[in-house]
């Protein structure tokens, strides 16, 4: 009986802090929460290289599937591509992490177009 209510203690104590968080959505749990947001638009140099190698991505499989001759052909050029982007992106986040910056996500900054409609 005692491991019994020994058991029920600890579970409780597991489930606590994931139903408080549960009942708090603004709480942010995450490792990098002081560092800074990275500057995605042209004046940092890592983007631009980010958008160079997702353009070259875009023209390699344009030209891979123009010569694929079957559908493995141009699966293989899908897989590639796919390989391609997410090589980029590791890139990317990897940059802005030697330099302290933290990777939202990889879309320009809103900030680069405000007052350009």
């Amino acid at each position: 009986m005692r491991t019994v209510f020994a058991s029920l203690a600890a579970l409780t104590a597991i489930a606590t802090p994931v139903i408080a968080s549960a009942h708090h959505p603004a709480i942010i749990v995450d490792g990098q929460r002081g560092t800074r947001v990275s500057p995605n638009n042209d004046s940092n140099p890592w983007w631009v290289d980010y958008k160079t190698d997702l353009s070259e991505a875009k023209r390699e499989l344009r030209s891979d599937l123009n010569r694929a001759t079957d559908y493995e052909d141009r699966i293989d050029a899908k897989e590639e591509y796919r390989r391609e982007i997410a090589d980029a992106k590791y890139d990317y986040r990897k940059e802005m992490a030697e330099r302290g910056y933290r990777v939202v996500n990889f879309e320009p900054n809103r900030r680069e177009y405000i007052g350009r409609r």
